[in-house]
């Protein structure tokens, strides 16, 4: 049994997610983290040691993340993940949704709510008649790969039947990284805001260097004092871990929200996109400034690494 558990998080927040997987990781070895809110377990041996159903494993975990953390969540339960997000999609805030029969759970789900199925694909389904999971189900396989290939047409035709043979994988590589900062007060200072952003981008920064990994895009969510959020997202020049074009860029999305006067609670800084650093291309720079960067910044790495985080702070953070 998966249980794949979304937290309701707001933007700003998203920075708790890795512990509320490590909640999870309490009662299941097995988990795998989507950020920016959702979390899959695989449960199967939990349901056994603690002698509880999936719907009562679900209600301890929820009551623990409220407890714990002030942060409530929606959870699907099925055999498989793909299932479980569906399940999960349909559940009502506080409630847990376990798919007992995935043939039925399906039957008259559109073909698009399928894992792998995108507007193309549903968009040629749907011209022969099959849009809804259970056509699809109902379809000779043969059709299916006629219309969408033999391999896609094959994985279509078990998911369509609830068939999804996806591994939960537990510490699986994240697709994204986030971090916040909260004020103490409403901020309208400006610079106080810009000091955040630095601080967030050398954190993400020498977080993604340390991981080996570099980041395609920067989005930054900054929450108002009446609780609402504005969030808003920038494609980087090229893939990279390096903290400067990090805040370069932050900073660049900083001021195309115009916030002027506006009373700001926190703000928060998400890298998405991630990739492996030694697979990403780099564009080879003749500027000698940021070649000289580069090697202060690996030298504040090591500098880190050994005397802690604050070891080598930017002037404006030192204060």
């Amino acid at each position: 049994m998966i249980l794949c558990v979304r937290f309701r998080l707001e933007p700003a927040d998203e920075a708790v997610l890795p512990r509320l997987v490590d909640l999870l990781g309490e009662f299941t070895p097995v988990v795998e983290a989507a950020p920016p809110c959702e979390a899959l377990a695989d449960v199967r041996g939990a349901l056994r040691y603690f002698g509880r159903t999936p719907a009562e494993l679900a209600s301890v975990i929820r009551v623990r993340a409220l407890a714990l953390y002030g942060v409530d969540c929606v959870i699907g339960a099925g055999p498989n993940p793909m299932l479980a997000r569906l399940a999960a999609r349909e559940a009502t805030p506080g409630t847990t949704l376990v798919v007992e029969d995935p043939a039925a759970f399906l039957r008259d789900r559109p073909v698009v709510a399928l894992d792998g199925v995108g507007r193309a694909t549903a968009r040629t389904l749907c011209g022969y008649g099959l849009d809804s999971a259970g056509r699809v189900a109902d379809a000779p396989l043969a059709v299916l790969q006629r219309l969408v290939g033999a391999k896609a047409g094959r994985e279509l035709w078990e998911r369509a039947r609830g068939i999804d043979r996806t591994p939960v994988v537990p510490h699986a590589v994240s697709r994204s990284t986030a971090a916040e900062r909260a004020f103490p007060h409403d901020e309208t200072d400006r610079t106080a805001q810009r000091r955040a952003l630095l601080s967030l981008a050398g954190e993400l920064g020498a977080r993604l260097r340390t991981e080996g990994q570099v980041c395609r895009s920067l989005a930054v969510t900054v929450r108002y004092a009446d609780r609402s959020t504005t969030t808003r997202s920038r494609t980087l020049p090229e893939p990279t871990a390096h903290s400067a074009a990090l805040t370069a860029l932050a900073y660049a999305v900083h001021d195309s929200l115009g916030l002027q006067r506006a009373r700001v609670r926190g703000i928060a800084l998400r890298a998405e996109g991630l990739t492996d650093a030694e697979g990403a291309a780099h564009q080879l720079s003749l500027d000698p400034a940021d070649e000289k960067t580069r090697r202060i910044e690996a030298v504040a790495d090591r500098a880190r690494a050994r005397f802690g985080p604050r070891a080598i702070l930017p002037g404006s953070l030192a204060a």
